[in-house]
């Protein structure tokens, strides 16, 4: 496929350091060519835009420290960790994931690119003891609504640490669920940043809460008890 021009605006636009655009290149051309990758998305313009544009424009959170601990939640076929570990080669990217076959694409995604700074765990967020309050930033991309998302990170933060969730059109009732979420495990949301990962690209917002005290030990709850029974709903 082609694409490395457009890849090459990515890496002036975003200051992506040396050997990010062959990278980059080479996760477009997995994507697009395994039947196994975990998407739906495999038009080359799309995986460039709705994938790799979509997952790098998070850089542009400059208070965000991504060169830390990052762990990407529900991490499917590995956006935005994959595009984000190629970005920062300084950072360690946890890309967590429960489901096997989704894991077997992203491990062979990590040895085909090459990326020693990212490692592949497969557990669900809640029980993924060895993640707790070791994490400089979290991300989550398409992956449950606002409260069930800050449920799942708030453990791994560590105080000072940043959840930075992908969302589309804003929604106030789920903001409002999620700030009353944000209030029980230790997080405060800021304001929503709008964002342009591409032209045309409408709605495309990232959510950004900050761990300003440790998260009550009663979290994480057993699994699946976050999207069943969701913090915040009596707001």
């Amino acid at each position: 496929m082609t694409g490395e021009s457009t890849i090459a605006g990515y890496v002036e636009r975003w200051g992506l350091p040396v050997g990010a655009e062959e990278r980059l290149v080479e996760l477009a051309q997995v994507v697009a060519a395994d039947e196994g990758a975990p998407t739906t998305v495999r038009e080359p313009r799309r995986i460039l835009e709705d994938h790799l544009a979509d997952s790098l424009v998070g850089l542009e959170l400059d208070h965000v420290n991504w060169d830390g601990r990052i762990a990407d939640l529900g991490a499917g076929a590995g956006f935005p960790g994959l595009p984000l570990a190629i970005a920062r080669p300084g950072a360690s990217v946890a890309l967590v994931e429960s489901n096997t076959r989704k894991c077997e694409f992203l491990r062979g995604a990590v040895r085909r690119l090459g990326l020693e700074n990212a490692e592949v765990i497969r557990e669900r967020a809640e029980q993924w003891r060895d993640g707790i309050d070791s994490c400089d930033v979290v991300v989550a991309r398409a992956l449950a609504a606002l409260p069930v998302v800050a449920e799942y990170a708030a453990p791994l933060l560590k105080t000072g640490g940043t959840l930075v969730a992908w969302r589309g059109k804003r929604d106030p009732v789920d903001e409002t669920m999620g700030a009353s979420a944000a209030a029980e495990l230790g997080l405060e949301p800021l304001d929503p940043v709008a964002v342009s990962p591409y032209p045309g690209a409408l709605h495309r917002h990232l959510h950004v809460m900050v761990k300003v005290s440790p998260t009550p030990p009663r979290f994480p709850r057993r699994p699946g008890v976050a999207r069943k029974h969701p913090l915040g709903r009596g707001v």
